[in-house]
């Protein structure tokens, strides 16, 4: 049973930090490809930052030089640190855990989501 759980989320002023984290269990976390993803209210889900099973990370362009996604597999936990957050940052923030069954074959779990709200 795979299992993911978001923690870290909080109110914070503009300019100010935040560290979230995803602690996984059920799977081999090492061989997971990784995610974070954010949903504002009236938006659509949307993809923050990638982390691979081989450390390879990648960014959408609004949160690019400012967030960091960061994975301990000793731990089987993802992390982002937010720095610099801007009030359109304010969001639910949910963790991506990719399972791989064959060459193609793929099944996502997602967590409940951490609230970040960023004040002005």
């Amino acid at each position: 049973q795979v299992q993911v759980a978001e923690s870290g989320g909080g109110l914070v002023q503009a300019g100010g930090s935040l560290r979230l984290s995803c602690a996984a269990s059920g799977s081999d976390f090492k061989l997971n490809d990784m995610g974070w993803y954010r949903q504002a209210p009236g938006k659509q889900r949307e993809l923050v930052a990638i982390i691979t099973s081989g450390g390879t990370t990648r960014y959408s362009a609004s949160v690019k030089g400012r967030f960091t996604i960061s994975r301990d597999n000793a731990e089987s936990t993802m992390y982002l640190q937010m720095n610099n957050l801007k009030p359109e940052d304010t969001a639910v923030y949910y963790c991506n855990l990719r399972d791989r069954f064959g060459s193609v074959a793929t099944q996502d779990y997602w967590g409940q989501g951490t609230q970040v709200t960023v004040s002005s």
